[in-house]
């Protein structure tokens, strides 16, 4: 690679992650659609019903960006990360609906956590596959955020690159990465079986069991109650802020993927020093 300063690393990372996020935003768009029109052409098959005539939504690479609301296919200016949603000052300039300040908070995100990856990592391999991990992680929290769906197309290989990746091994063995993909898996599919034998009702979905099962396969067992730990805290907080804002109601279910994603990815990116915190806080360093 370039002999380049770390800073300079950095700030590469920085744009690269504006860019990929322009593109997270329409898998976090776009994918959730085509799974839902793929599902019922599946069930007409299955069904032998007569086709509807129903058309596939857009792709996520082929067809070009276009404002949700007019259809109107957005310039070049328009689709700059961050700055073009800065530019139209947030609304389309075409039919002047507002635009979601999801476009620059997912392409912002990106940006930041990409560029603490490469800090924390340096110009190596690890950091490379840090930034794919944080670039799924970001796409399945939006998703999850928006359905309550957390893809296998997403989540599957997520979990197998995280394997492939303990055969270097580049963050842990191979052995480490099985028994944390299976422990990860294995534990909220226990919680998810007796909440249901013991309340009748779901009280998770199964993707979650994917992506902590993936998370287990990156960082190995050890991680998994911390990330446990850290994403119930967090889901706690967020949650209770949201019903005491009255944005929320306490009877309509709460996505937990994007708590384990947040968990998982703070846990990558700080664990040793979080752990050392822990040590030193109660005198066991």
């Amino acid at each position: 690679m370039p002999d380049l300063p770390l800073t300079a690393w950095v700030a590469l990372a920085a744009v690269l992650g504006l860019l990929v996020g322009s593109f997270l935003n329409v898998v976090i768009l776009r994918l959730p659609e085509r799974m839902a029109a793929e599902w019922r052409r599946e069930a007409r098959d299955v069904l032998e019903l007569e086709a509807d005539g129903e058309t596939l939504p857009p792709g996520i690479v082929r067809e070009p960006s276009h404002c949700p609301h007019c259809k109107h296919p957005l310039s070049p200016a328009d689709n700059i990360p961050l700055f073009g949603w800065l530019l139209l000052r947030g609304r389309c300039r075409y039919c002047k609906v507002k635009i979601s300040a999801q476009y620059p908070l997912v392409e912002l995100l990106s940006g930041v956590l990409s560029a603490i990856v490469v800090w924390k990592l340096g110009p190596t391999w690890p950091a490379l596959a840090g930034l794919a991990l944080t670039w799924v992680l970001i796409a399945l929290s939006g998703i999850d955020f928006r359905t309550q769906l957390l893809p296998d197309q997403l989540t599957l290989p997520l979990l197998w690159l995280g394997l492939v990746l303990s055969l270097k091994p580049l963050f842990v063995a191979a052995p480490t990465a099985i028994l944390g993909a299976a422990i990860g898996y294995l534990s909220l599919w226990s919680v998810y079986w007796v909440f249901k034998l013991l309340t009748g009702k779901e009280g998770m979905g199964h993707g979650d069991f994917k992506l902590l099962a993936a998370l287990g396969a990156w960082m190995g067992p050890l991680a998994l109650l911390p990330i446990i730990l850290l994403s119930s805290l967090v889901g706690a907080i967020v949650g209770g802020c949201l019903i005491a804002m009255k944005r929320h109601h306490s009877d309509v279910p709460m996505p937990f993927g994007p708590f384990i994603a947040m968990a998982g990815w703070t846990w990558f990116a700080f664990g040793d020093s979080l752990w050392q915190a822990y040590r030193h806080a109660f005198g066991l360093a």
